[in-house]
C-alpha cells in the first residue's frame, strides 16, 4: 500500500515509517522540514505543513491510507495543532477521494479512565501533569477526535497511555476506547496502527493500546516526556 505519514520526523513517526517500510509498504513522509528525514528505497519525503491545506492535499493525493502522528510539546498555552491538522487532513482526503485515516490521540480523553493499582498516578501525577500541565493539549485532541468522527472517512483513533520507547514490539493489548494500563511503547503503538490496514475491526472506533510486557520507571518517564520536553 501507499501510505502517507504526517509527523514522520517525530519519535513515533520515525518508528511507524520504519515498520511500514519493513512490511513492504510504499511510504510518503510528509514533514515541514524535508531535510529531517532521509529518503531511501520505498520512502519518499515531501514538504507538507499540517497548517497549510494546499500542501497537505498535495501530499495525500494518490494514497491508500493516511496516518497522522503529529504531536507537540505539552503547554498551558492554547493549543490548535491537533485540530488544525485534522481539519486540513480530513479536507484533503475528502477532496482527493482517500478514505482510510488513522490518527493518534490519548487515552486521557476517556473520562472514566483510571488504571488499576496506580494510586500515585491516579491521585497525584494525573491531576498535575495531564489535567493541568497538558490540559490545553488534551482539549485540542478532543476537538481533533470530533473532527475525525464527523469526517465520513474510514477512520481509526489510536489512544495510547504514557508513551515510551522500547527496543522492539511486544505482545501489546488493544481494546476499544480505553485499556487498563499506564504505558504504551511507541513500537507497539506503531505496530497496532499498521495492523489496521489489514483489518476493519476498528474502523469508526477508538482503540486503546497498552504495553504490559515492559514497564518503564514512571518518574523518569514523566520527567523525560512531560517536563524535559516542555
Amino acid at each position: 500500500m501507499r501510505i502517507v505519514v504526517f509527523g514522520a520526523a517525530g519519535s513515533t513517526g520515525r518508528i511507524l515509517v520504519e515498520q511500514a517500510l519493513d512490511a513492504g509498504h510504499e511510504v510518503v513522509a510528509a514533514v515541514r522540514r524535508p531535510g529531517t528525514v532521509a529518503p531511501r528505497p520505498g520512502l519518499s519525503v515531501v514538504r507538507a505543513d499540517v497548517t497549510e491545506a494546499a500542501s497537505v492535499r498535495t501530499a495525500i493525493a494518490g494514497a491508500d491510507a493516511v496516518y497522522s502522528v503529529v504531536g507537540g510539546k505539552p503547554s498551558r498555552k492554547p493549543v490548535e495543532l491537533y485540530s488544525t491538522a485534522a481539519k486540513n487532513i480530513v479536507a484533503g482526503m475528502q477532496e482527493t477521494g482517500v478514505k482510510r485515516l488513522l490518527v493518534i490521540s490519548s487515552v486521557i480523553l476517556e473520562p472514566g479512565w483510571r488504571p488499576s493499582n496506580a494510586f500515585f498516578f491516579n491521585n497525584v501525577l494525573d491531576p498535575l501533569v495531564n489535567r493541568v500541565m497538558a490540559r490545553t493539549t488534551h482539549d485540542d485532541m478532543r476537538r481533533m477526535e470530533q473532527l475525525v468522527r464527523d469526517s465520513g472517512l474510514d477512520w481509526t483513533i489510536a489512544r495510547p497511555s504514557g508513551l515510551f520507547s522500547n527496543d522492539a514490539v511486544t505482545a501489546y493489548e488493544v481494546q476499544e476506547d480505553q485499556a487498563d494500563g499506564l504505558f504504551t511503547a511507541r513500537e507497539d503503538l506503531a505496530a497496532s496502527m499498521l495492523a489496521q490496514l489489514d483489518s476493519d475491526a476498528y474502523i469508526g472506533r477508538a482503540m486503546a493500546v497498552i504495553t504490559t510486557a515492559v514497564k518503564p520507571n514512571i518518574a523518569k518517564l514523566i520527567w523525560r516526556e512531560a517536563i524535559m520536553s516542555s
